[in-house]
C-alpha cells in the first residue's frame, strides 16, 4: 500500500471566524490561488456541504482537471473538498478555523493526496507535486490573510457576513 502525502499548514488572520471561513469557499478566490476556472458545478458563489466544482487550467505544460466534492460543511470551524475525478489517485483537503481567546483565528489545513501509478507517482509526487503544492498552501494563506484583513473582503463576501 502506497503511503499518502500529508502536508499541513497555518496562519493566525486578525478578522472575524466568520469572514475567515467565508472567504476560504469562495469560489473566486480559489480561481485566483489555483489559476484555474470553475467549468460545472458550482462556479461562482461560495462553496457549501454536497457541492461539486469542476476546474480545469493547465500545470506544468500540460491540461489539468480536477472536480472536488464539499463532503464535510461545519461553518464556520470546517469543511472538506475531496477529489472525486481528477489526475491523483485520491486528494482530500481539510480546512480548520479555531477562535482564539485573543480575538484572532488560526486558520490549519491538512491536505492529504495518493499518487497513481505506484512508485513512480510516488516519486513524482516528492520531487514535483509537494513543493508545488506547499507553495500553493502557503500563497492561499497569504491571500486570504491580506483579504481578511483589509477591505478587499467587501469584494467577496454579501453584506449579511463579515
Amino acid at each position: 500500500m502506497v503511503e499518502p502525502f500529508v502536508l499541513r499548514d497555518e496562519i493566525v488572520v486578525h478578522a472575524p471566524i466568520d469572514r475567515c471561513f467565508f472567504l476560504s469557499t469562495s469560489v473566486a478566490i480559489v480561481e485566483l490561488e489555483l489559476k484555474m476556472h470553475p467549468v460545472r458545478g458550482r462556479t461562482t458563489g461560495h462553496v457549501t456541504g454536497g457541492d461539486t466544482v469542476l476546474w480545469r487550467g493547465w500545470k506544468f505544460g500540460l491540461p489539468q482537471f480536477h472536480e472536488s466534492l464539499i463532503d464535510g460543511f461545519e461553518p464556520p470551524v470546517f469543511f472538506r473538498d475531496r477529489m472525486i475525478d481528477g489526475r491523483f489517485a485520491t486528494f482530500e483537503h481539510d480546512h480548520h478555523f479555531v477562535q482564539r481567546s485573543d480575538g484572532n483565528v488560526l486558520l490549519s489545513d491538512e491536505l492529504r493526496f495518493i499518487m497513481p501509478w505506484g512508485i513512480l507517482g510516488s516519486t513524482v509526487g516528492a520531487m514535483l507535486l509537494v513543493p508545488d503544492i506547499r507553495r500553493l498552501l502557503q500563497r492561499r494563506f497569504a491571500l486570504l490573510k491580506h483579504i481578511a484583513e483589509t477591505d478587499l473582503w467587501q469584494k467577496y463576501l454579501p453584506d449579511s457576513q463579515v
